[in-house]
């Protein structure tokens, strides 16, 4: 749970707030936090700037947005119920979403992070149902007049909004709003390119969420962030372009953001992405930024495993050449990069090879409260990492919660455990059978859903 940043301390105010604070903690035992809904716990104990100030009473707008996530206390510091706790929480949001249209920057900065933390550690569906039209609004007017830092936090909350209400119409209704400002920031070479790239990711993971069956909305998205990430291509003489300060981080999110839609692609248009991306990708391998490259590797890898899902004969022309290329990536030792981008680098490369080479993957285990997933292709890692980004620290409570994620990895309704349920173990194989099983069961869904997009794309 993100913590609240304390205000600077004036230089006359620490005498007052010892005093305060003896006087407090004489006639008061320590104080502890209840949890919030879902099992969200507060901080155990009260800090001492936390005591003084209910003392001094010194809040501004932007502090009490600040204070979202700060619940299980009433005004008097007393444990209240969860209902109560629940009630102050959506009236702290409610006034977040009011100081989004205050006049001050600051101010409506302070209230995007609020409910960015807000969105991130918990689940506010029935809240935001109500309030998704008034917040969409909001967020639209942060990213068309705010200022590079405004908008970038205005993107990342569009994308958990989105997460927020699921894949059903609400979120539909919202992403058909948010699209176009998402699109024209991210393609807006005099925006920030930090503005630029949380709108990249944004659309990404909205369109991901939202579009369903709507090819066309696909399509679009799919384009816009091609126009960003191919910028990176090299030229007809094959000479790769020297990347302006920002540039690879930009070309990351978008193309990251890319390949997450590519999943969602009919066979026939995957055909098509193949055969124009692979060969000019192959040559970003030679990107001066470590980063750029691992995000070329990683898509390459999950590109070439689209394709064999298609056709299980499926060959890149000049494998040998990639092969080649991916082996000295993994090998790397050049002294003049980073040593923990060197390792980072033969990490992913190693990967990568293996994958081409012998469709070898690395399996990873998520854990999250007594259930787990299995990351154990490059689809459901994109995937994961893609949730992860926007959800941060959050994205485990969302996988233990959450309909949506749960739907998207096979998960099935969230449980509802007693303690004899939780002392029970189920034995790894017997997990990860569970979970291939739930997983090839989604994608023969998906490939339903491809079909019908077909006919749009």
């Amino acid at each position: 749970m993100p913590r609240i940043k304390k205000g600077k301390r004036g230089p006359n105010k620490g005498c007052l707030r010892q005093e305060v604070l003896q006087l407090q903690l004489s006639s008061k035992g320590p104080l502890s936090l209840k949890g919030g809904r879902n099992g969200v716990k507060g901080e155990s104990a009260a800090s001492d700037d936390d005591l003084a100030s209910d003392v001094l009473s010194h809040y501004s707008s932007a502090s009490e947005s600040a204070s979202v996530l700060d619940e299980g206390t009433g005004g008097g510091g007393e444990p209240v119920d969860e209902q109560t706790a629940q009630e102050e929480t959506e009236d702290k949001l409610k006034q977040c979403i009011d100081n989004l249209m205050d006049k001050s920057a600051k101010t409506r900065l302070a209230a995007l992070d609020s409910l960015r933390g807000a969105f991130s550690s918990r689940l506010l569906y029935d809240f935001l149902i109500e309030r998704r039209l008034t917040i969409s609004d909001c967020l639209e007017r942060s990213l068309r007049k705010g200022g590079g830092e405004e908008q970038a936090a205005a993107a990342t909350v569009c994308a958990q909004l989105c997460v927020q209400l699921g894949g059903g119409d609400e979120g539909e209704e919202g992403f058909k709003i948010l699209r176009p400002v998402l699109s024209a920031i991210m393609i807006d070479g005099c925006a920030s390119v930090a503005a630029r790239q949380s709108c990249a990711r944004a659309l990404g993971m909205c369109c991901y969420v939202s579009a369903a069956e709507d090819g066309e909305d696909l399509v679009k998205s799919i384009s816009h962030l091609e126009s960003v990430f191919t910028m990176s291509y090299p030229n007809r003489e094959g000479i790769l372009p020297t990347p302006n300060a920002g540039a690879p981080g930009l070309h990351s999110a978008a193309l990251h953001a890319w390949a997450l839609l590519v999943t969602l692609c009919p066979a026939s248009r995957l055909t098509v992405l193949l055969d124009l991306h692979l060969p000019k990708l192959q040559a970003c391998l030679e990107s001066s930024d470590v980063n750029y490259r691992i995000a070329v590797g990683e898509t390459i890898a999950l590109l070439v495993e689209l394709g064999r899902d298609i056709d299980r004969e499926f060959a890149f022309e000049d494998s040998d050449t990639l092969c080649e290329c991916l082996k000295g990536l993994a090998t790397d030792g050049n002294k003049h990069r980073a040593k923990n981008d060197r390792r980072k680098q033969r990490t992913i490369f190693r990967e990568v090879l293996h994958y081409i080479e012998n469709e070898d993957f690395p399996e990873e285990k998520i854990r999250f409260g007594v259930e787990g997933i299995y990351i154990d292709s490059w689809m459901r890692r994109r995937v994961y990492d893609a949730f992860k980004e926007v959800l941060e620290s959050g994205v485990r409570h969302h996988l233990q919660f959450n309909p949506l994620l749960r739907d998207i990895f096979g998960l099935g309704p969230p449980l509802i455990l007693d303690s004899s349920v939780k002392s029970s173990k189920i034995s790894r194989f017997e997990k990860h059978l569970f979970n291939s099983a739930a997983f090839k069961a989604r994608t023969k869904l998906r490939n339903k859903v491809r079909d019908k997009r077909a006919d749009v794309m």
